[in-house]
């Protein structure tokens, strides 16, 4: 029996790897989050599996589900969104599991900040404009930040903020980065990206919070911020240059 975390993409039931629909196929247990994974993603688990939601579950209760399939000898499929090495609270799962002895794995998927990208056509890293992308989001009522890793102290080495789970909160992240940022630096969200209902905001950071209100954006978006996402003039990469090809 293993227990498989599975990354299940941002919501496209076809964005999730070939490998993660089936370890779904082949799992008599699968649990998600029902707040963030689309119900079309549970039509690749088997007929007569066991379906849990875990979105108002405890940790504790969550565990409880997977030594319960690993006692009856059942493969679980554990969906995370996005991709599991991020925000998906996989960490303190494995934890329980090495402790008690039950065998798991990790497929990775298509994480939401890659999503947003190719929604928006832009690339995050840009030759001379941006080589450096953070992925972090804000406190609120979630765990507290590391010493050190707030959004201001972070992205003050410029580069490209990809900032998750804060899109309710996003005055806050504007007033964080205003100051490193200014006003006018490119500013996007993308909600539900890659899904039949995505929405795409682009504009200037000071204008982007009310940009967010107006479209009633409350969850399930990524908030990016950088001047790669409007960046025209810039050299072309070394990677395909007469210089590196020739020689």
């Amino acid at each position: 029996m293993t227990v498989h975390f599975i990354g299940a993409g941002p919501g496209a039931p076809d964005l999730v790897t070939l490998r993660g629909r089936d370890l779904i196929a082949s799992s008599p247990v699968c649990i998600y989050a029902g707040s963030l994974v689309p119900p079309e993603m549970l039509a690749f688990a088997p007929a007569g599996a066991r379906l849990v939601d875990s979105a108002l579950m405890t940790l504790d209760e969550i565990v409880d589900e997977m030594v319960r399939a690993h006692t009856h000898g059942l493969d679980v499929a554990r969906l995370a969104s996005g991709d599991p090495s991020v925000f998906s609270a996989m960490a303190e799962q494995m934890r329980r599991l090495d402790a008690l002895d039950v065998p798991y794995d990790v497929c990775p998927g298509v994480p939401a900040y890659a999503a947003a990208a190719a929604a928006l056509r832009r690339e995050l890293t840009v030759p001379t404009v941006a080589q450096t992308v953070t992925l972090t989001r804000i406190a609120a009522r979630a765990t507290p930040m590391p010493e050190g890793e707030g959004i201001g102290e972070l992205t003050r080495a410029a580069g490209t903020v990809v900032v998750h789970l804060a899109v309710h909160r996003i005055e806050e992240v504007v007033k964080e980065l205003l100051d490193v940022h200014g006003p006018d630096c490119p500013a996007a969200v993308v909600a539900h990206a890659a899904r039949d209902h995505q929405v795409v905001l682009r504009g200037r950071l000071d204008g982007i919070a009310a940009d967010v209100r107006a479209a009633g954006i409350e969850r399930t978006a990524v908030v990016i911020v950088g001047p790669a996402l409007a960046a025209e003039q810039f050299p072309d990469s070394h990677l395909y240059s007469d210089g590196r090809c020739r020689s």
